[in-house]
C-alpha cells in the first residue's frame, strides 16, 4: 500500500472537504503578521506552479499526484489570456485549456489552489499572456483605461464561468487568486481589477499580488498578500557572463524579504525596498527558482543545490510559505502563432524562449521526469509539514551580515528561528558557482543551548533542533515525525551528536528507516531521507532500438543578429532550412510500453524535433540532453526528424561551463528511457 507523504499533513491541512454527521466540513482559512492559519491552526505550506495549458490534458491526474508526493500542498497556475482567447470574443476552454477539468483534479487529489488570473501575466508566454488583438484597441493596456478594463471584466467573467462551484465557500479547492503581475505602478489599479473580480462573484478566503517592484501607491491593508521570490540565475540577465546579477544574494539569509534580480530585463535596475506596509503581512514566497528556463542568449544550468539552498536559505530567514516556479515544466500549446515571449512580439519582447520547451529544469521536468532537486527539496517539506506549526510562529534571527559580496567566504552563513525557548539552526554554507570553504570550530548558539564545536563541510545545508520533541539539540536535521517516531538526517562530514533527556549520544550512526539509533528515533541517510514514505516503482531495465541516420548536412551559416532588446536573437523557421537533418526510426514497441523518453546527447546551437513535418519540441543546448515524452506521438509515428544549427564561433550567447562550444555539431547518443 503507497504511503504518501501527505497522509498526515493533508488530515490537517488539506481535507477542508470532509463529512462530519453528514455534514460538509469547510475549513476556515485566517492569516496573520506570521502565517497561514486553517481551522485555527497554524500551517507552512508548500506551494508549487505547474501551467495546466501547457500540459496535456491527459497528463493531470498523474502529474499533480507526482507534485503531492515530492509535497506540494497547494497548486499555483496562471490562466493565460491568450491561451484561451488568441482570437478575439472566441474563448477556448477544450483539451489542455480546460480549467475546469484541471481545478476537478486538484480537488480530487486534495489540493488548494491559488489562480494567478492576469490580465498580464508573463510567465514566458508571448506578450505575457495579452492577445495580439488587444494591442489594436488604442487603450492602455495594464491600467485603469475604461477600454481596457472593460476587456478585462469579460476575460474574468469568463474564467468565473470556469470556477462556478469550485470556489473554496463551495467545498471546491479554489483557495486564492492573484491579480496581475510583477506591477510596478499605483495600487488603484490592482485593486480595479480585485473590484471587477468580487463583482462577478469571486468571493475567496484573500488574495495575492507579487511583492516586488515596489507598487507607486500601496493597496489598502489587506486587500492582497504580498508573495515575493528568488532565483538562482536569470535567463533574463542582458549581460552573457557566468554569474551576473546579483542572484548570490539569495544564498545569504537576510531580513530584507523581496528580490533585486528578478525581472531585470522588464523592472529595470531595484532597489531593496519594499511597499509600505508589507512587512505587517507574512512571509510568503511565490517564485522561488525550483530552476530556469533558457534563453537564446543566456542559458543558465541550474544544480539541485541551487534550488535546495534557496529554499532552506527562505525558511531560515522567515519565510512560512515557500511557493516554487516553476515546479512543474511545460509545453506550449498550438496556436495560431507560436506562444513563446520572443523579441519579435508586440509586448513582453525582451527575451527570445523556445517554441515549444518551457522545462525550467524544475523538480518536474516538461515529461514528468524527476530531476535531483525533486526529492532533495521533499525533505524540506516534510519537516515543514510535520513541524509547521512549530516552526510559523518562531522568529528569524540573523547572527551573520546580511549585506554580503559574491562569493564571500569570511564566515559561516547561519540563522535561527526561535520561540519560547524552543528552535531551529539553519546551516548554508553553499553558493551557486563559489565553492565556499569549509569552516573549522564554529560555534553556534541559539536559544541558550551551545552546540559543540563543529567542523562544516563546504557544500553543508541543513538544519538542527533545538529543545524540540525532548531533544535538547542533535547535530542531524529533523525530516519527520510520524506515528510517534522521529525521523533525522545524519549531514555527510559532521559527526551526529543527540543531546535529549540528559543523555548525550556522540558519533551516532544511522541505522536507516526500520531499526531506531535510540528509543524512537530514526536517523537515516541522506538518500533515505529523500525517499521517505515514497514507495516507487522499480525501473525497468529495457533496451530499445534507435537508428540515428545523417541525411543532410549543414548549409550556410545563419547570421545571428541583435533583438530590440539588444540580446541575439534565436532562429527562426526559414533558418532550419539550412539546418544538419538526422533521421531518427524506432520500433512500435517504444509507444506501447509505458512513459518513454526520447534522450538526445548532442552538441549544437539549437535543435528541433519533427512528427510528420510538424514541429512538436524544440532545445536551446546547454549542456544537458534533449527530451521528448514518445507517449505524445501519434500511434502510427515511426520517424522522427532532427534538424540541428550548428554552433557558430564567438556566438553573442553565455553558455553554462558544461556545454561544449566547439563549433558544428553532432548527436553522441540517441537512447530511449
Amino acid at each position: 500500500m503507497k504511503r504518501s507523504l501527505l497522509i498526515a499533513a493533508l488530515a490537517l491541512f488539506l481535507q477542508h472537504v470532509s463529512l462530519s454527521a453528514g455534514a460538509q466540513h469547510i475549513a476556515k482559512v485566517e492569516w496573520d503578521a506570521q502565517s497561514l492559519i486553517l481551522d485555527g491552526k497554524r500551517v507552512v505550506p508548500v506551494m508549487g506552479e505547474i501551467h495546466y495549458s501547457r500540459l496535456p490534458a491527459d497528463e493531470w491526474q498523474q502529474e499533480v499526484k507526482k507534485m503531492k508526493e515530492g509535497g506540494v500542498t497547494i497548486i499555483a497556475t496562471y490562466v493565460f489570456w491568450n491561451h484561451i482567447e488568441e482570437q478575439e470574443g472566441i474563448f477556448n476552454w477544450s483539451g489542455q485549456r480546460d480549467l475546469r477539468r484541471f481545478l476537478e483534479v486538484c480537488q480530487q487529489e486534495g489540493l488548494p489552489v491559488i489562480l494567478r488570473i492576469g490580465p498580464f501575466c508573463h510567465g514566458e508566454v508571448r506578450n505575457g499572456g495579452i492577445p495580439d488583438w488587444m494591442f489594436e484597441k488604442g487603450c492602455k493596456l495594464r491600467s485603469q483605461d475604461k477600454v481596457f478594463l472593460a476587456y478585462v471584466e469579460k476575460l474574468y467573467r469568463q474564467i468565473f464561468s470556469q470556477i462556478v462551484g469550485l470556489q473554496w465557500k463551495d467545498g471546491g479547492p479554489l483557495m486564492a487568486c492573484q491579480f496581475d503581475n510583477e506591477y510596478r505602478g499605483s495600487g488603484d489599479y490592482l485593486m480595479a481589477l480585485k473590484n471587477i473580480a468580487q463583482k462577478i462573484g469571486f468571493e475567496l478566503p484573500f488574495y495575492t499580488r507579487t511583492g516586488w517592484p515596489e507598487l507607486s501607491k500601496p493597496v489598502p491593508f489587506g486587500e492582497m498578500l504580498p508573495l515575493y521570490g528568488d532565483y538562482a540565475d536569470g535567463f533574463w540577465e542582458r549581460n552573457t557572463k557566468e554569474t551576473s546579477g546579483n542572484y548570490y544574494k539569495a544564498f545569504n539569509f537576510k531580513g530584507f524579504r523581496s528580490s533585486t534580480a528578478i525581472g531585470t530585463d522588464l523592472l529595470g535596475a531595484q532597489k531593496e525596498s519594499v511597499t509600505k506596509g508589507d512587512g505587517e503581512y507574512p512571509y510568503f514566497t511565490c517564485e522561488l527558482g525550483g530552476g530556469m528556463a533558457t534563453a537564446y542568449h543566456r542559458r543558465p544550468y541550474i544544480y539541485p543545490e541551487d534550488s535546495y539552498s534557496m529554499a532552506l536559505v527562505k525558511l531560515g530567514s522567515g519565510s512560512n510559505l515557500l511557493g516554487y516556479y516553476m515546479y512543474h515544466g511545460g509545453t506550449n500549446p498550438e496556436g495560431i502563432t507560436y506562444l513563446n515571449e520572443n523579441q519579435r512580439t508586440l509586448g513582453t519582447n525582451h527575451n527570445d524562449l523556445p517554441v515549444k520547451t518551457y522545462d525550467f529544469q524544475a523538480p518536474l521536468g516538461e515529461f514528468g521526469q524527476t530531476y535531483p532537486q525533486y526529492y532533495a527539496l521533499r525533505k524540506l517539506h516534510l519537516f515543514m509539514q510535520d513541524y509547521g506549526e512549530v516552526l510559523a510562529p518562531m522568529e528569524a534571527s540573523f547572527p551573520c551580515s546580511q549585506n554580503i559580496e559574491k562569493g564571500d567566504d569570511s564566515f559561516l552563513r547561519w540563522s535561527y528561528r526561535s520561540k519560547d525557548n524552543r528552535g531551529f539552526i539553519f546551516i548554508n554554507n553553499y553558493e551557486r558557482l563559489q565553492n565556499l570553504s569549509a569552516k573549522n570550530n564554529v560555534q553556534l548558539e541559539a536559544c541558550g543551548v551551545k552546540l559543540p564545536k563543529l567542523n562544516i563541510p563546504a557544500g553543508t545545508m541543513c538544519i538542527f533542533p533545538i529543545n524540540i520533541d525532548g531533544i535538547t539539540y542533535a547535530t542531524a536535521q529533523l525530516i519527520a515525525k510520524r506515528d510517534g517516531k522521529i525521523y533525522m538526517e545524519q549531514i555527510k562530514g559532521i559527526p551526529t551528536t543527540i543531546c535529549l533527556n540528559g543523555k548525550t549520544l556522540r558519533n551516532v550512526k544511522s541505522k536507516g528507516v526500520n531499526k531506531p539509533v535510540y528509543q524512537n528515533i530514526y536517523l537515516l541517510s541522506s538518500a533515505e531521507a529523500e525517499h521517505l514514505f515514497l514507495d516507487e516503482p522499480g525501473s525497468e531495465d529495457v533496451a530499445y532500438a534507435v537508428s540515428c541516420t545523417k541525411v543532410k548536412e549543414a548549409g550556410a551559416p545563419r547570421k545571428i543578429t541583435i533583438g530590440v532588446q539588444k540580446v541575439a536573437e534565436e532562429p527562426v523557421d526559414e533558418d532550419f532550412e539550412q539546418a544538419v537533418v538526422y533521421k531518427i526510426t524506432f520500433g512500435q514497441d517504444a509507444l506501447q510500453n509505458g512513459h518513454r523518453l526520447l534522450k538526445i546527447n548532442y552538441r549544437g546551437d539549437v535543435a528541433r524535433l519533427y512528427c510528420q513535418g510538424k514541429l512538436i519540441a524544440d532545445n536551446f543546448y546547454y549542456g544537458r540532453p534533449f527530451l521528448y515524452g514518445l507517449w505524445r506521438l501519434p500511434q502510427d509515428c515511426r520517424e522522427l526528424e532532427l534538424r540541428i544549427l550548428p554552433l557558430q564561433k564567438e556566438m553573442p550567447v553565455y553558455f553554462p561551463r558544461e556545454a561544449d562550444t566547439t563549433p558544428g555539431e553532432s548527436v553522441n547518443e540517441i537512447t530511449i528511457q
